[in-house]
This record gives C-alpha cells, structure tokens and sequence, in this order.
C-alpha cells in the first residue's frame, strides 16, 4: 500500500483563486486589503517564509509592505512599529514574522497587535474567541490544515486524532479546531510516556514536534491520516539517506541540502492512508490561509 498524497501545492492554489473574487470586489469599493509585515533581523530562513507571503499577496493584488528592524532591535522600537501599523487605515492584517530575536519580549510584541489586525490568530482576545468557537481569525496552519482535510472529503467527526505538539502556533489551537469538529483529541508532547503507542490510536495524526523523521511507521495505525507539519533542514549525507524517499536523493546531492518533514516519509507511505508531502504539503496552505485572513479583517474593517 502506498499513502494518497495530499497535495497543499494544488489547495493553496484553489484557495487563492477563490479569494480572487472577494479581493476585486473590495478594490472595487475602494478597500485594497493590506498587510503589514513586521521582520526582525536577517534570520535567513524568515527572509524566505516573508518574501513567499508577500508574494502570494501580490499575485493577488493584496497591498503589502514589510517593516525590517536591524536584529539588535529592543522590544520596545519593536513595539513601536507595530503599533504604527495598528494606526493605520490601509493596513487590514499584521504579521509579526516569528522567532524574533532573544532581546525582543515576543509576547509583549504580539500582545500589542490590533486584535482585529492580527492575521496570525496569535492575540490573547483570538485565542481566546477560538476556544469559545467563535473565532475571529484562527492560526494559519491549523487552518489550512482544517481547509486540506475538507477539500480531500476526509471526515473528522466522530474519529481518534492525535496531535503531537502543544505549542501555540500549531499544536494547541490545531486540537481546538479537531475537537470543535468532533474529534476526539489526544495532544502528545517531548513527555508523553510511550509515544508511538499512543500515535497508533490515531485515524488522524497530525505531527508538529519539530523533530526530523521522528513520527516512523511504528507510529502509525494501517490506514490511518498523516499531516506532517515539519519544516527542517538536513544538510548530514547519512541522515539525508535515511530520512529521504530514493527520488529526492539527486537533489540532495546537487544542493547539499533538502527539506524534511517530522514524518519519516518512506517508511510511513507504506502505512498510512493519506499523507502531506514536505514540501508541498502544509506550507503552502499557511501562505494561503494568512493571505484569507488578511482578505477577511479588510472585509471585516467595510
């Protein structure tokens, strides 16, 4: 048996064109959404993730402008800019590119955010709002993970979900939207005891740990649904070898590099029912979702 793949590429790209529409129609009344973008320090890797979104705006004809701040910035020239933004009417959505440097308070900074700007879903009031299930905007990866599911006509209601992670972005407001939905939710952590026992309850498992290859077939109930959210980099020949499927060894080998998931992705194909490719899987669907969130607080600021 070989995993359907779950294709984030093709999504992301049905969720823009969709969103087409809804962007003319608010330029048309004078509205352009816009998102502000909040970049601190030349962390390679946020460079990246920053220019992928500003681009998806602007295919779109979404304004955006991004705000860089040297990587010695204080929380509180941080904060500054951030609430110049708050201050401004074309600016619909605020995105504070995450990690920010140790010397920045990052919860301060996110608590500063409008919370009917915060595009992330970060702010205390939109956590809060999504555990009441009544969410303003929700985090752009469980989100899009939520949007993956559905337009793969893959039920959630009523089936066993693991998560393994707990943090913020994605770990806990992804088990939120899975309980909301009425799945039945385990969230797994670096301290749950027997970890790939528990994973083996899953009909849907959703891997957000931060660790390359972790989640093996082991993990993994026959049939079950994978989501690898992973973003990591491996540059090591020898793990490359391991955690690659035989295809993307000829592009480790040219660039010295490859992407991988928290998902072992040969072993897990032969197991699972369904599973997101990395690239291509979860990391488009964020990009998309941000772009939605953004559309919606301009619609939201009509």
């Amino acid at each position: 048996m070989t995993a359907r793949r779950l294709d984030g590429k093709a999504t992301a790209q049905a969720i823009r064109e969709e969103l087409r529409g809804e962007v003319d129609r608010l330029i048309a009344r004078g509205r352009r959404p816009g998102l502000g973008v909040v970049l601190v320090g030349e962390h390679p890797a946020s460079a990246v993730y920053v220019k992928s979104k500003t681009g998806a705006c602007e295919g779109l004809g979404v304004h955006h402008e991004t705000r860089t701040l040297p990587a010695s910035a204080s929380t509180e020239e941080v904060v500054d800019v951030v609430e110049k933004l708050n201050h401004r009417r074309e600016i619909h959505g605020i995105l504070v590119q995450l990690p920010l440097p140790p010397q920045v308070d990052a919860t301060r900074v996110l608590d500063v955010v409008d919370p009917v700007k915060d595009v992330d879903g970060f702010h205390p009031d939109n956590v809060g709002r999504l555990v009441q299930k009544r969410p303003r905007f929700v985090p752009c990866t469980p989100a899009g993970i939520m949007e993956l599911l559905a337009r793969h006509d893959i039920g959630v209601a009523g089936k066993r979900a693991v998560v393994i992670g707990r943090s913020d972005i994605v770990g806990k407001p992804m088990a939120l939207l899975l309980m909301h939905a009425n799945a039945t939710v385990t969230v797994c952590h670096s301290r749950t005891a027997d970890l790939a026992a528990v994973a083996r309850e899953a009909d849907l498992l959703v891997a957000a740990i931060g660790r390359p290859g972790l989640v093996r077939a082991e993990f993994v109930k026959p049939g079950a649904v994978v989501v690898d959210v992973g973003m990591n980099t491996v540059e090591n020949p020898a793990e490359a070898r391991d955690l690659l499927e035989p295809s993307r060894l000829p592009g480790f080998e040219k660039r010295g590099r490859a992407l991988v998931g928290d998902v072992h992705a040969p072993s897990v194909a032969s197991v699972a029912g369904a599973l997101t490719p990395v690239p291509g899987g979860v990391g488009p669907l964020t990009i998309a979702l941000l772009v939605k969130n953004t559309v919606r607080a301009a619609s939201m600021a009509e």
